[in-house]
C-alpha cells in the first residue's frame, strides 16, 4: 500500500477559535538571526545529517520553541528509522508551544512511517496514545489529517474494529465529507480486506478525485479481485470525467496480469502510448511485469528494449517474466547483461535467479551468487535464504540446505515449507516430519502448502495414522478443499492401501486431471483394476485431458485382468491421439501385450519404437522368457549390446536368467551370471533367487545349498522361495522342511508357502505333516487368497470369484 500525503494551502487552512488556544504556553524567547534551518531538517539525506540539523537548531535556540522545525526533525528521524524513544522526546519538549494539533498530526505520522519497522509494538502504543490524548483534550481537537493518519496506523496493525471506532468518531465531527479522508478510509477497509465496506464508503462518497479511484482499482487488485478491479478502471474512464495516470495503469496492469489477459494488456499499453505516458519508468516495469506473466515474451522484451530509463525494478521485471514462463535462458541472460552494465543487484533480483540458476542445473553459479549474498549481507534476507534452501534442496545438497535454514533469523512460512518440501522429496522423510514438529513448537501455523508438502512422506513411510491426524488439521483449518490438498490425501490414502478413503475425499472434493490419475495408477494395481477403466472412460467423458498417467494406469489394469480386448482399444485410443509415440505408454503396451500372451503384438509395437530404452528391451525379454522362447530371448539380449542408446542393468539379467532357469540352462545361467559381474553389476537377491532356481530345476541341489551358504547377506523371501519349489519338484523333504523354516519366518501371512509345503508333505505320503501346516494356517488366520476369473459381456468386463453365485442378469448375454 502507499501514503497519501496532502500539502495544505491557505485554503484549506481550518482556524481554531480563540477559546481553543493554549493561554498558558510560555512565549518563545528573542533568536538570534541564522540561516533558515528548516530545509536542513526536512531534506535531511541521513541519521547523521538529521542529528546535525537537530544540534544546529538547538545551538541557534530554535529548539525546543519551534514546532515546525521539531516537526521536520520528528519526520526526518521516522524516515531514517529512528527509535520512537527520539521522536517521542522531540514532542514532548516542543508541546507546550504548539497551539494547534499539528504536532500530534506529525507524530502520528511517523508513527505510520516506523509501523513496518523493528519498533512495531513502541508505535503501536505511542500512534494509539497521541490518538486518544487528542480526543480527550479540550483545547485540542482532531482535525481532518488526524483521522486519515489514526486509520492508517489501523490499517497497518489490522485493527478493524479500531478502525471502525475512528470512523464513527469523523463522522460525529463532521469529516465524512472530506474527499482526503474519505480516501483513506477506502484504504483502511481494503487494507483489513472488507472490500464490502470499502465499495460502501466510496459509493458513498459525495465528492471524488483521482486518488479515490486509484484507490479503489488498487486495494480491488491487492485482493485479487481482479475483474471487479477492472470494472471500477472501465467506470472511471466512461462516468468519473477523470483521465487515467501513471497510477492508475500501474495500478490495473497486475489485474490484467493476474486474469492472464494479453489482449486487456495491449489495449493500456496502445492507452499509455495515446497519453504519452511512456516515459514513465513505473509503467514500463509494470507492462513489462504484466507482458511476462501473460506469456507474452516478444511485448515483454520490445517494451524493455524500448525503455530509455531503466532501474534495477524493470531487470527484476524482465528477469522474473521470462523465469515465470519457462525461458529459463532468456532470464539468464537478461541477468549477465544486468551485471555488464553495473546495475546495483537487489534483494529481489538474487530472489529472482536463483530458481532460474537451479532449473538450468548452474550449480557453482548459484553457489558464486550465494557468496555474493553473504559478503554484502544478502544472506540475511527472508526471501533470499527460502530461494538458497530451495535451490540446494533441488540439486539434493541437503546439508547445505539446513545450514542456511538454521542460520536464519526470522523464518516465514514460506521458509518452513520449503525445507519440508526438499526432505519430503529426497527421500528424508522422517526429517520432514521432524521439522514440521519443529515448525508448530515456533509458533508457526501449518497452511495448504505445509500440508501438500508432508503427505507425500507419511504415504512413503506409510504412517496411516499420522495421515489422517494431517487429514483432521487440514479440515479444521478449511483446506481440505484445497485441490493440491485434496489430491495429496488422496495420493496418500492410495499408497496407504486404503482405496476407500482414498475415493471418498475423491467423490467429495474438487477434481482436476490429476484427481483421476491417482485414482486410475491406484486401483490398476489392486484387486479391482476394472474401476482404473471406469474412471478412464469418466475421464474421457468429462473432457479432461488424458495424459502419460492416464493411459499407463489404464493399460496396467487392462494388463493385471488380462483384458487384451480393452487394451487394444486404449492403443487405438491413444494412438489416435498421438501419445502411442510416447516411450512410457509404449513400455506399457509392450507389458500388457506380453502378459496378455500377444508376443506378436508386443514385438510390433516394439519395432516401431524410435528410441528404445533399456525397460524396452527388458520387457521383451522377459516376455519371450515367460513364453518358453528361448532362442528369440538370448537373441534380443545380444542385440540390446548393438543399441548404443542402453546399457544393461540389473533387470537386464533378471529377465536372462529367469530364461536359462526356465529351459534347465546351467552353463549358460553361470556365464550370465559371472558377465554381470565383470560389469560391476551388484547381484540382487533376485539374481541370487535365479541362480538357486536354475539350479534347483536342474537337481543340483547341494550347488544351490552352496550358492545359498556362501551369501555375504542373509537370503531374503525369494531364494529360500525357490529352494522350496526346487524341493517339492525333486521330492527332496528334508531340504524343502529347512527352507519351509526360513520363509514362515520372513513371510508368516503369505498363504502360499503354507500351500506350497503343505503339498510337498501330501506327495511324500506324509499326510500328518501336511495336516499340521494346515492347521497352522487356521490358527494363524491365514487364508489363501480365492482364484479370481473375469468375463466380457457386452463390452463389459465383469470379475467373480470361486464360489460366487453368478449374476443371472448376465445369462442372456452369455447364452445369446
Amino acid at each position: 500500500m502507499y501514503h497519501h500525503v496532502r500539502v495544505a494551502s491557505s485554503t484549506r487552512i481550518r482556524l481554531q477559535p480563540l477559546s481553543f488556544l493554549s493561554t498558558s504556553a510560555p512565549s518563545p524567547p528573542q533568536r538570534w538571526p541564522t540561516p533558515d534551518i528548516l530545509p536542513l531538517c526536512t531534506a535531511a539525506p541521513s541519521i547523521s545529517a538529521a542529528k546535525q540539523a537537530h544540534a544546529l537548531a538547538i545551538i541557534h535556540g530554535h529548539l525546543p520553541f519551534s514546532v515546525s522545525i521539531s516537526a521536520a526533525l520528528i519526520l526526518s528521524y521516522a524516515n531514517h528509522q529512528s527509535h520512537p524513544s527520539t521522536l517521542q522526546s522531540l514532542f514532548n519538549q516542543t508541546i507546550p508551544f504548539s497551539r494547534s494539533s499539528f504536532l500530534h498530526n506529525t507524530l502520528l505520522r511517523a508513527c505510520t512511517i516506523l509501523s513496518t519497522g523493528p519498533y512495531k509494538k513502541w508505535v503501536f502504543e505511542l500512534g494509539f496514545m497521541l490518538y486518544n490524548d487528542l480526543l480527550r483534550d479540550a483545547k485540542l481537537w482532531p482535525d481532518d489529517y488526524t483521522f486519515p493518519f489514526a486509520l492508517k496506523l489501523c490499517a497497518d496493525f489490522m485493527l478493524v474494529s479500531k478502525g471502525q471506532e475512528v470512523h464513527g468518531r469523523l463522522i460525529k465531527a463532521g469529516f465524512d465529507d472530506d474527499v482526503f479522508v474519505n480516501n483513506t478510509m477506502v484504504l483502511f477497509y481494503g487494507s483489513c480486506g472488507d472490500l464490502q465496506s470499502a465499495q460502501k464508503v466510496f459509493d458513498g462518497m459525495p465528492e471524488r478525485d483521482l486518488i479515490s479511484w486509484n484507490t479503489c482499482i488498487r486495494v480491488f487488485s491487492d485482493n485479487e479481485y481482479n475483474l471487479e478491479s477492472f470494472r471500477l478502471f472501465k467506470d472511471m474512464i466512461s462516468t468519473s470525467g477523470f483521465l487515467p495516470n501513471v497510477v492508475s495503469v500501474v495500478s490495473v496492469l497486475p489485474v490484467c496480469a493476474g486474469l492472464e489477459d494479453n489482449r486487456l494488456v495491449s489495449l493500456i499499453h496502445c492507452y499509455v502510448y495515446k497519453v504519452s505516458l511512456y516515459g514513465e519508468i513505473r509503467v514500463g516495469n509494470a507492462l513489462v511485469d504484466a507482458y511476462g506473466k501473460c506469456g507474452n515474451i516478444r511485448s515483454l522484451k520490445g517494451v524493455f528494449d524500448e525503455m530509455s530509463d531503466r532501474n534495477e525494478v524493470s531487470w527484476n521485471s524482465v528477469i522474473g517474466g521470462f523465469s515465470c514462463k519457462g525461458f529459463y535462458k532468456n532470464a539468464f541472460d537478461c541477468f549477465k547483461e544486468m551485471i555488464s552494465k553495473c546495475v546495483k543487484l537487489s534483494t529481489v533480483t538474487v530472489a529472482t535467479v536463483l530458481p532460474t540458476l537451479s532449473e538450468l542445473n548452474l550449480f557453482d553459479n548459484g553457489k558464486e551468487l550465494h557468496s555474493f549474498c553473504v559478503k554484502t549481507g544478502m544472506d540475511s534476507d527472508v526471501f533470499v535464504a527460502n530461494a538458497l534452501i530451495d535451490m540446494y534442496g533441488k540439486q539434493n545438497h541437503f546439508l547445505e540446505a539446513s545450514y542456511v535454514f538454521d542460520k536464519m533469523d526470522n523464518k516465514n512460512i514460506v521458509s518452513w515449507n520449503t525445507m519440508i518440501g526438499n526432505c519430503a522429496q529426497n527421500g528424508l522423510e522422517s526429517k520432514a516430519l521432524q521439522i514440521l514438529r519443529e515448525m508448530q513448537t515456533h509458533g508457526a501455523i501449518p497452511n495448504s502448502v505445509t500440508i501438500t508438502n508432508i503427505l507425500p512422506a507419511c504415504a512413503r513411510l506409510g504412517f496411516l495414522c499420522l495421515g489422517k491426524e494431517i487429514h483432521a488439521r487440514s479440515i479444521r483449518l478449511a483446506s481440505s478443499s484445497d485441490l493440491f490438498v485434496s489430491n495429496a490425501l488422496t495420493d496418500m490414502y492410495v499408497k496407504c492401501g486404503r482405496l476407500d478413503l482414498a475415493r471418498t475425499i475423491f467423490k467429495i472434493s474438487p477434481r482436476d486431471e490429476v484427481s483421476y490419475n491417482i485414482l486410475i495408477m491406484g486401483y490398476s494395481q489392486t484387486s479391482e483394476p476394472l474401476n482404473s477403466l471406469t474412471l478412464f472412460t469418466e475421464m474421457e467423458m468429462l473432457g479432461l485431458s488424458l495424459d502419460t498417467i492416464s493411459y499407463m494406469g489404464a493399460l496396467s489394469a487392462c494388463t493385471n485382468m488380462s483384458a487384451v480386448k480393452e487394451g487394444k482399444q486404449i492403443h487405438a485410443f491413444a494412438t489416435r491421439r498421438f501419445f502411442h509415440e510416447h516411450l512410457f505408454i509404449a513400455n506399457s503396451l509392450l507389458d500388457m501385450y506380453t502378459k496378455c500372451g500377444r508376443i506378436d503384438i508386443a514385438m510390433k509395437v516394439f519395432d516401431k519404437i524410435p528410441k528404445r530404452d533399456t525397460a524396452s528391451w527388458n520387457t521383451m525379454i522377459l516376455g519371450y522368457g515367460m513364453l518358453g522362447e528361448l532362442n528369440t530371448t538370448f537373441q534380443l539380449f545380444e542385440a540390446m549390446k548393438d543399441d548404443d542408446n542402453v546399457e544393461y542393468d540389473s533387470v537386464s539379467y533378471i529377465a536372462v536368467l529367469s530364461a536359462c532357469s526356465h529351459g534347465g540352462l546351467v552353463e549358460k545361467g553361470k556365464m550370465y551370471f559371472n558377465d554381470m559381474l565383470a560389469r560391476n553389476i551388484k547381484p540382487s537377491e533376485m539374481h541370487y533367487a535365479c541362480m538357486v532356481d536354475i539350479f534347483g530345476r536342474s537337481g543340483l541341489m547341494d550347488e544351490a545349498v552352496e550358492l545359498i551358504n556362501g551369501l555375504s547377506v542373509k537370503p531374503g523371501a525369494n531364494v529360500w522361495s525357490a529352494l522350496l519349489g526346487a524341493s517339492r519338484i525333486h521330492g527332496n523333504v528334508d531340504l524343502g522342511c529347512w527352507a519351509a523354516e526360513r520363509l514362515l519366518e520372513l513371510k508368516p501371512n503369505n498363504p502360499g508357502y503354507y500351500v506350497l509345503l503343505s503339498n510337498m508333505y501330501a506327495e511324500a505320503g506324509k499326510w500328518n505333516e501336511a495336516d499340521r501346516i494346515r492347521k497352522m494356517m487356521s490358527v494363524r488366520n491365514v487364508k489363501k487368497s480365492p482364484g479370481c476369473s473375469w468375463v466380457q459381456t457386452e463390452g463389459q468386463v465383469h470379475g467373480f470369484v470361486a464360489g460366487e453365485r453368478f449374476d443371472p442378469y448376465l445369462w442372456p448375454a452369455i447364452s445369446a
